[in-house]
């Protein structure tokens, strides 16, 4: 019995995955599309604790709040059933050495 331990991994790129299946799928499109706040809003929340270069933990201390809470904070952007509050997000972007700002723009034209 030959048995191959060898590490495969699956190649997967969500971002091409997406794109694939907005292309083809116009429900999928239309969901998708409709939750383009929350995704801008959770990658701002990343990118700024990537740039301070602070892990959740952190960022949670600075809060005063743990480490789960902030993760659920984190997540909760894509749910759109528990979405944080400005005083939440403020607390957060000053957690992170930054300052919430928030704006209104015409959307793209589809």
């Amino acid at each position: 019995m030959n048995i191959d331990n060898t590490y495969n991994p699956v190649r997967l790129n969500p971002g091409e995955e997406v794109a694939e299946k907005r292309a083809k799928d116009p429900e999928f499109r239309i969901a998708y599309d409709a939750l383009e706040d929350e995704f801008a809003a959770l990658a701002a929340l990343l990118d700024a604790r990537l740039q301070a270069g602070l892990t959740q933990a952190q960022v949670a201390s600075k809060m005063g709040v743990s480490q789960p809470v902030l993760a659920r904070i984190e997540s909760s952007l894509g749910k759109q059933d528990h979405s944080p509050s400005l005083n939440t997000l403020r607390r957060y972007a000053s957690a992170c050495g930054m300052k919430l700002v928030i704006q209104m723009v015409k959307p793209n034209a589809q």
